[in-house]
């Protein structure tokens, strides 16, 4: 049997950066990554499939600065975010957190990242094995960690079995691993893979890589671009990123399973009266662009699908986690990164600088031996973030058109009132609207800060 000190389950950012850490620090350290095809990659890797874009104080969470990426990896540095609602609209040239990022943020090609990433802890001495499926790990607690015996013996699909002291789990948001682990760890009734990825919860997003028009190009080219109030779900949107080369990134997000019957038609922009179910994720993109850009341009002529990138054709598909982050079994020697743990939220399902961040601190404590911290350590590096999007994804779960446009209405008014403080400091300047809107936000968040945490760490038995 193989005996490796830490086997990481994924490769994507979580995983990657996990690895790094532990190899930095002379731990042996081996990912186990499935592998997907994509167009714009050589060969297998991670279900790279992400938005990809990165905001100032980001960098500092995932504690990686762009200056250290490859050449390609970086595709367009921006200078802010527009939030634009049905009749109304809103830019945000600053987040208005302090970060050591001078800029407002960047977007970045995921798949580039990624092996960026992996080359990254390959260089620090661990290994890493792609193509491979992990079918189950059984652990013996009994077993104290540096053992002749391994503590986990991680099974893979091939029958293959390796030993290892620590696991971290980076399998995203899918947690075709993790869901199974961590089952064995919560009392019977729990209701643990249930309360992990509640159906009810469960978000997918498309995208498609286009080359637009010069001077489309020219109008986005360092902006986020967000659509809100225009189709229906919670907190369902489409946005338009920006790549290198007049390449963008259209796509949208939305809960699976809607019922188009439950919904007026004739209030969102893009659904149609004579629409008998939800429109398919290119069916929306397409009356996206021809509600923007038809009266100018012929759109399936002037915005062409890039068929090079992404996993098929241009074309992206994946899925969210729209939960919140659940603690980590610690005194098992398990952890659980990134999208597996449920670092994002059903409001914005960018994801990679909080898995990174969560991975590396994973990697340094399995290094060190101890795992106990970790739960606390992940808190203090990303807790305010996480409840900022909790409370946000909270607050705006019922939101209709009317309510995006009377929010955004709000923000611009903040935003157009602004003295050189910060976004919501003195919203009396900018009316009422806008003071019920920091009123309910800051109520909101002190709720969601007392208990945002799925499964808390005390629920698990050893």
């Amino acid at each position: 049997m193989e005996r490796v000190d830490v086997a990481i389950v994924g490769g994507g950012p979580g995983g990657t950066a996990a690895a790094h850490a532990a190899a930095s620090a002379d731990t042996d350290a081996l990912v186990l990554e499935k592998g997907v095809p994509r167009a714009d990659r050589a060969e297998l890797g991670p279900d790279s499939t992400d938005a990809a874009g990165i905001l100032d104080y980001w960098v500092d969470i995932m504690g990686i600065h762009p200056d250290e990426f490859d050449d390609g990896v970086l595709q367009r540095e921006l200078n802010r975010a527009e939030f634009r609602g049905p009749d109304e609209a809103a830019t945000l040239y600053s987040t208005g957190i302090d970060s050591s990022y001078d800029g407002f943020g960047y977007t970045f090609h995921r798949a580039r990242f990624d092996d960026w990433m992996r080359e990254r802890a390959e260089n620090a001495g661990a290994k890493y094995r792609v193509g491979v499926s992990v079918r189950s790990v059984d652990s013996d607690l009994g077993v104290e960690p540096g053992s002749d015996e391994p503590r986990h013996v991680v099974e893979l699909a091939s029958g293959e079995e390796i030993g290892a002291d620590y696991v971290v789990l980076a399998d995203g948001p899918q947690r075709t691993v993790t869901n199974r682990v961590l089952d064995e760890y919560l009392p019977d009734g729990a209701g643990g893979s249930d309360r992990l990825a509640p159906p009810e919860a469960n978000h997918i997003a498309y995208q498609e890589y286009r080359r637009v028009p010069e001077d489309v190009f020219e109008e986005v080219n360092d902006a986020l671009v967000f659509w809100w109030g225009v189709m229906p779900g919670e907190t369902a949107y489409p946005w338009i990123f920006p790549n290198a080369d007049r390449v963008c990134r259209i796509g949208l997000t939305m809960p699976i399973g809607l019922d188009i019957d439950e919904f007026d038609a004739s209030a969102y922009e893009l659904l149609s009266t004579d629409d008998d179910s939800i429109p398919s994720g290119s069916e929306y993109i397409s009356r996206l662009l021809e509600w923007q850009y038809g009266d100018e341009y012929d759109v399936d002529e002037a915005f062409p699908l890039v068929e090079d990138a992404g996993k098929r054709n241009g074309t992206e598909t994946y899925p969210i986690s729209s939960t919140r982050p659940i603690d980590s079994p610690t005194e098992a020697g398990i952890v659980v990164v990134g999208g597996a743990m449920g670092t994002t939220s059903a409001f914005h399902e960018g994801g990679d600088h909080v898995a990174v961040r969560t991975g590396a601190i994973a990697g340094e404590l399995a290094a060190n031996g101890d795992l106990a911290p970790y739960n606390r350590r992940w808190k203090e590096a990303i807790g305010d973030e996480i409840v900022r999007n909790v409370t946000m994804a909270d607050m705006v779960a019922e939101y209709d058109p009317d309510d995006w446009n009377r929010i955004i209405g709000a923000a611009d008014a903040m935003l157009a009132a602004e003295t050189g403080d910060r976004l919501l400091s003195q919203p009396y300047r900018s009316g009422w609207e806008s003071f019920k809107l920091l009123v309910a936000y800051k109520w909101n968040k002190r709720k969601t800060k007392r208990d945002y945490v799925t499964i808390d760490e005390s629920e698990y038995v050893y």
